[in-house]
């Protein structure tokens, strides 16, 4: 008789092959149990249970509605939710608010995979395969929920900043396939960090190129929504931010981006000397201070002369100044500061996005695309190195060579 019970009970016990079902199940057991507790608790008894003749609360139950889906991490469940009447207030449930068919891992998954390059055409077959052949999702599922993110774009887009406190800025920007025209418009973005040591986007808008007027409009309408000062802003040199900046941030200092700058640099050599070229070139915005990045950059300027590239000696020379602004904030920072890949890095993600869509019908479509896989991308931002030290730069105290200022290395750096 022992031996049978043993029996019946391993036969009981969910193989690899069904793991997955019964761990559905047992999920659909636990919430639909939760969903009868809801009603106890908000009826003051449970199921068949009298109501007490006094002061008992009213209403009663009145069976059960349409049986729906809810789709969860780990697949898709059935659920019925049990119904209540003659309340003095409607019952809604906690648990299961109506109208709800995805947890928000879920809707958090979709942007996900659309930024990794997932077609509309592929979230039929994808997600089933992930989350069960009853999944509801399916291409209009993410059509629907581009036509949200772009209402919820124009809301972020005219959002106050006043509360934010931003010490650094970067900007930058990409082109996409939009509309009937030939060229790609132009994408540009700004990206913060903020005194706690957090990055975050606080502009993305449609402009021509990347030109001088696009920029203006962007940095005039930051400073109309209440967006501070930033004490340094860091980007490519080609842009037209740098004209728009004196106009709107008077008081923001620039840093041009050092990996664009050697690239430049190497372009005006000859590819056979390139690696050699590389070798001067890199160890340049590295240095411990200005005066050795002013000693290498004297070093590969000699080494270019000595070869007879004129041209490439000079790349250097132009706004030099403002290739050696991070020196003049904590080294701690430098990391950061030395280049824009603290905003092109999310948009070499990006890429994979629209190079998938080949084209949008809108620009507003792309920005709105965009705009939700870049805050998908803010989560996982690196936060800047020492925080604590975003106080002192904010307040304004002044670094020489990476170091807080006292007199005596101010006026050695004078």
């Amino acid at each position: 008789m022992e031996k049978k019970n043993t029996d019946r009970a391993l036969s009981s016990i969910p193989t690899w092959n069904d793991l997955e079902s019964c761990l559905r199940m047992k999920m659909r057991d636990w919430l639909q149990s939760m969903l009868e507790a809801e009603v106890d608790e908000r009826l003051g008894r449970s199921k068949s249970e009298r109501r007490k003749a006094v002061d008992g609360v009213p209403g009663y139950r009145n069976g059960y509605g349409k049986a729906r889906k809810l789709t969860v991490s780990n697949g898709t469940i059935t659920l019925r939710r049990p119904r209540a009447r003659g309340l003095e207030r409607r019952f809604e449930s906690r648990l299961l608010p109506l109208f709800v068919r995805r947890t928000p891992e879920v809707n958090d998954l979709l942007p996900e995979l659309y930024l990794h390059g997932l077609a509309l055409g592929d979230f039929d077959l994808a997600l089933r395969g992930l989350l069960g052949d009853e999944a509801p999702i399916s291409a209009n599922t993410v059509a629907r929920l581009k036509e949200k993110w772009s209402a919820e774009w124009e809301e972020w887009s005219t959002r106050r900043l006043d509360e934010l406190e931003v010490v650094y800025v970067w900007v930058d920007g990409m082109y996409v396939k939009a509309g009937f025209e030939k060229e790609k418009a132009a994408v540009l973005a700004v990206r913060a960090a903020l005194r706690d040591g957090s990055k975050v986007m606080v502009a993305l808008k449609a402009g021509y190129r990347e030109s001088r007027e696009a920029w203006t409009e962007i940095l005039r309408d930051l400073k109309r929504r209440g967006m501070n000062c930033p004490k340094l802003v860091v980007g490519d040199g080609n842009l037209g931010i740098w004209s728009a900046l004196g106009e709107i941030y008077l008081e923001a200092r620039e840093q041009r981006c050092w990996n664009h700058r050697i690239v430049n640099a190497v372009d005006k050599v000859p590819k056979k000397h390139h690696a050699q070229a590389l070798g001067y070139l890199r160890p340049i915005p590295y240095a411990e201070s200005v005066q050795e990045a002013e000693r290498l950059k004297s070093k590969y300027q000699q080494w270019c002369r000595k070869k007879g590239f004129e041209e490439a000696a000079r790349v250097l020379d132009r706004d030099w100044d403002r290739m050696i602004t991070f020196y003049d904030f904590p080294k701690e920072h430098w990391q950061h500061l030395r280049t824009s890949n603290p905003i092109e890095s999310p948009f070499s993600s990006l890429r994979l996005r629209t190079d998938a869509a080949r084209r949008f019908k809108k620009i507003e479509n792309a920005l709105a695309v965009i705009w939700k896989m870049l805050l998908v991308a803010e989560k996982r931002f690196r936060w800047l190195n020492a925080p604590e030290l975003l106080k002192d730069v904010y307040q304004g105290v002044k670094y020489v060579n990476g170091l807080r200022a006292t007199v005596r290395s101010e006026e050695a750096a004078a």
